[in-house]
């Protein structure tokens, strides 16, 4: 430990550097339930790519796991501390170092917050898609880390297709360029899309290079209340059938409706079983609400209700955006799952979760990227209860096992991290194990990047 820290002060601002045990232990974990954390020996946070490219030369000499962060507010354990390691925040390298509205780029570094971009974009005439629910904190080092999604990945896209380069410092501290600023570019293998949604297990992104779009105008919302999930899953099917292209198009079913007003008093129906938001930020979004509210209509919704201006639109965003806060006050403790399905089989997935509720006597609220069959079954327990603790870890599994059987996958956009190491193995097989094993030993042939990750 001694030998660890008179290394790393050597190429370090002491404030750069975290020791106590009471702050480093805050550290440990990211927000999610059941994922096992070791002891950091230090937390380290680095303003430049030369002092990463040091801390990364001293864990290479030493033989000392690294694990990155960003906000630590992924929900699959891929932030989560291993004993003995240097935790490496990258939260102080939070520049916006430039805005191109010709080049249509952004390129920022890793601890810059997903709404201080949007928002620096927005200034320009310019719009940055990727929008997760913790928005207003995670980092954009961290969406990459995950290769994050959010509510508009129905019309936007995810993450990873708006990622064109990288900086990266590999685990010895060389520094690799991959990709380009070009609009468009095939030169050599696609490393830039390797890195995005390799948990950190590859190397530290320390700058990034983002597409942007124009400006989109401002959307609007139409809420339709459903008296089933069921009925909500054929009206989403309708809507992408038809040929619609919403911004958005997200559910909600009865236990999320409920647990939202509990906490926020939102003022919505909790009459109703689903409740589907959809949104278009077309040059005439009434008549693509319009001509949406009729197929709701048509596959049973009890109520359609457009939003009549952008700041009621906004009210309904801000009710979904709550969604998983919201659930997390059902009990004391969550589990998230993030099962995306083929959209044809968004029904079967929702009634197959409401049955493993009922299975194992528990709260499983669900919200969702309806337009992608991204889902978010959410399980309420009891942490106290060892019983209710088994129970809600039987049926997350339940759940995965639900998705793989509708020819789904077990992680959307929440990564694996430690929570779903085992479910990677079985949806890649031994074959795609291996191969991704083989990635790894070659940028990392010591296993000092995020050990105890993904595999």
């Amino acid at each position: 430990m001694s030998d660890l820290l008179e290394r790393l002060r050597a190429g370090l601002p002491p404030e750069a550097l975290i020791t106590d045990p009471d702050v480093t232990a805050s550290y440990a974990h990211d927000m999610a339930s059941f994922c096992e954390a070791g002891t950091p020996a230090v937390v380290v946070l680095p303003r430049t790519v030369e002092q990463v490219q040091h801390v990364m030369r001293t864990a290479t000499a030493l033989r000392v796991p690294v694990v990155p962060q960003g906000a630590r507010t992924g929900l699959s354990g891929a932030a989560n501390a291993s004993d003995g390691c240097i935790v490496l925040s990258l939260v102080k390298m939070d520049r916006i170092l430039e805005i191109s509205p010709v080049d249509r780029i952004a390129v920022v570094e890793p601890g810059v917050v997903n709404a201080v971009l949007s928002r620096a974009v927005n200034e320009h005439g310019l719009y940055y898609p990727p929008d997760p629910s913790s928005w207003e904190t995670c980092t954009i080092g961290g969406n990459i880390g995950t290769a994050s999604g959010g509510l508009c990945c129905v019309k936007y896209g995810v993450t990873a297709e708006y990622v064109l380069g990288l900086e990266v410092v590999l685990a010895d501290g060389r520094l690799l360029t991959t990709g380009r600023r070009t609009a468009k570019g095939v030169a050599g293998y696609d490393l830039t899309r390797l890195f995005v949604g390799s948990e950190g297990s590859l190397g530290i992104v320390v700058k990034a290079v983002l597409a942007l779009k124009p400006q989109p105008p401002q959307q609007l919302v139409l809420a339709a209340e459903f008296p089933s999930a069921a009925a909500a899953c054929d009206a989403v099917c309708r809507i992408m059938e038809r040929g619609h292209t919403p911004s958005l198009l997200e559910l909600m079913d009865r236990t999320t409706v409920r647990a939202v007003n509990a906490m926020a008093s939102m003022g919505l129906p909790e009459t109703t079983e689903a409740l589907l938001l959809c949104a278009f930020d077309t040059p005439d979004p009434l008549a693509d609400l319009a001509a949406v509210g009729a197929l709701c209509t048509a596959a049973g919704a009890t109520e359609v209700v457009p939003a009549d201006n952008a700041a009621e639109s906004e009210l309904l965003l801000q009710a979904r955006r709550m969604s998983l806060t919201a659930l997390e006050t059902v009990k004391p403790a969550t589990m998230i799952d993030d099962v995306c399905v083929p959209r044809s089989q968004l029904g079967a997935m929702l009634a197959g979760t409401a049955a493993i509720a009922e299975e194992y006597d528990l709260t499983i609220g669900v919200c969702a990227h309806a337009g992608d069959g991204n889902t978010h079954p959410v399980v309420c327990f009891d942490h106290h209860d060892p019983d209710e603790s088994r129970r809600a870890r039987e049926s997350f599994d339940a759940i995965m096992a639900l998705g793989l059987e509708l020819g789904g996958t077990i992680t959307g956009e929440h990564g694996v991290g430690v929570l779903k190491k085992e479910w990677l193995a079985r949806e890649l097989g031994e074959t795609g194990v291996e191969l991704q094993r083989g990635i790894k030993a070659a940028f990392d042939p010591l296993g000092l990047l995020n050990p105890g990750k993904l595999f």
